[in-house]
């Protein structure tokens, strides 16, 4: 994407799947909100005019696949793989592969992708971690007869390693000027290995389609929202800010990290996700803030926390005070990757609208809330049963919900703010 900005071209992007962190990354190269494409949370017809508006005034859209190119969702009604995208999009495909340690196996493989599924047009393919110039030519001799263009090859190079963590990338937010720098960097080590023009060839090979824009969020009134940012709480799709807009809210910044009071006049807090594990003792200092969240949401405040913030809003993290607005429910780290997608009924009148509220979300968190809730029945392949807190004021729960397909959410959330003392 850098690399694509950096040749003069207005570049979309989004990315396949419930990701937070890749997306913003996406935002650091192109200038633009990075989108997410997401079968399961938002539906196809969704998926198509997501694409569509993150094209909107663009030369082109680039869409980074999820895990492998057909790797699903694991869902029995749902596939939501990177190649189900592909087919809804008529998106040709390019395949980035790990070339470091293959000669002429990298045939089989590439050949085994683009047979696999004839729907699914692989019409390129990018060989990243080639050891050397003599090691790329092997390569492509050993492609030259599958009829699948190479159009890059990436040498292998340790200063480019990314900087992970156990949720996966760092996230932007920790190091803005640094990201800045090293996408930069990379758009360059790119635009010097990969084809451009052929690149964009592909890409302007896909078919027009033309498809209705999203829906949109009706404004039902005017609320001030304190919204979480900053280091510790970065995990919020940028489509839930914009249909908040759009119902009324006026979204006002805080960063839980060194502000030492919620901003005046709001009537609704908005805490997402994130890595407060990461900034607990920080956090845990912040006694004022954390005394005022307390008195504000005991006092009224509706409250929207999910994953990160639902830790934050606990009475401790790992041992450390947080803001105890859920007293006597504590968090834990744990070794223990929690994921998957998530269907999730409301068994009480809450902020989202009456008890039975169907909500669609994702979990993807390596901590434990004990007691866990009971305010929502989750059912989902790979995690079951209730948990979470939902009342008339407080949502509060792993759930991460992205409310492009459900704007109808972002108008009660709103219409709740709306009826709210401000605490």
């Amino acid at each position: 994407m850098a690399a694509l900005v950096a040749s003069g071209l207005r570049v979309a992007s989004a990315k396949v799947g419930p990701d937070f962190i890749d997306p913003s990354y996406h935002a650091v190269a192109t200038g633009r909100p990075g989108r997410s494409l997401d079968v399961f949370l938002s539906g196809e017809d969704v998926v198509r005019r997501q694409a569509a508006r993150a094209m909107r005034d663009a030369d082109v859209l680039v869409v980074e696949g999820v895990m492998g190119l057909f790797d699903g969702a694991g869902e029995a009604d749902v596939d939501g793989s990177t190649a189900a995208v592909s087919r809804l999009l008529d998106a040709p495909v390019v395949l980035v592969v790990d070339a470091s340690a293959m000669s002429g196996s990298v045939a089989a493989l590439v050949y085994g992708f683009a047979r696999f599924d004839p729907s699914v047009r692989v019409a390129g393919v990018i060989l990243n971690r080639v050891g050397s110039a003599a090691h790329a030519t092997m390569l492509r001799e050993a492609l030259a007869s599958l009829g699948v263009p190479v159009i890059g090859a990436l040498e292998r190079d340790d200063a480019l390693a990314w900087r992970e963590r156990h949720l996966g990338l760092v996230p932007e937010a920790e190091s803005p000027e640094a990201t800045r720098d090293s996408v930069a960097r990379v758009g360059v080590f790119v635009g010097h290995g990969v084809d451009l023009e052929a690149l964009i060839a592909l890409a302007r090979s896909a078919p027009t389609r033309q498809v209705e824009d999203v829906a949109h969020a009706q404004a039902v009134g005017s609320a001030r929202v304190a919204l979480c940012v900053g280091k510790a709480f970065s995990f919020v799709y940028p489509e839930n800010l914009e249909l908040l807009s759009e119902a009324g809210a006026e979204l006002v910044e805080f960063d839980p990290l060194v502000d030492e009071a919620l901003p005046e006049g709001c009537r609704a807090l908005y805490a997402g996700g994130g890595f407060p594990e990461v900034y607990a003792p920080t956090l845990g200092e912040n006694h004022r803030l954390l005394a005022d969240v307390r008195r504000r949401v005991g006092a009224g405040l509706v409250t929207w926390a999910e994953c990160g913030g639902y830790l934050w809003l606990c009475e401790s993290l790992d041992g450390t005070a947080m803001a105890g607005v859920l007293a006597g429910v504590h968090a834990t780290m744990s070794e223990r990757l929690t994921l998957g997608y998530r269907r999730a009924t409301t068994r009480d009148p809450g902020i989202f609208g009456p008890a039975g509220t169907e909500l669609r979300g994702h979990e993807y968190h390596r901590s434990t809330v004990t007691p866990p809730g009971d305010g929502l029945e989750l059912v989902g392949r790979f995690g079951a049963g209730r948990a979470g807190v939902n009342s008339p004021s407080i949502f509060a729960s792993y759930l991460h919900q992205h409310l492009v397909a459900t704007p109808h959410l972002a108008e009660r959330f709103v219409e709740a703010a709306g009826r709210a003392s401000e605490g």
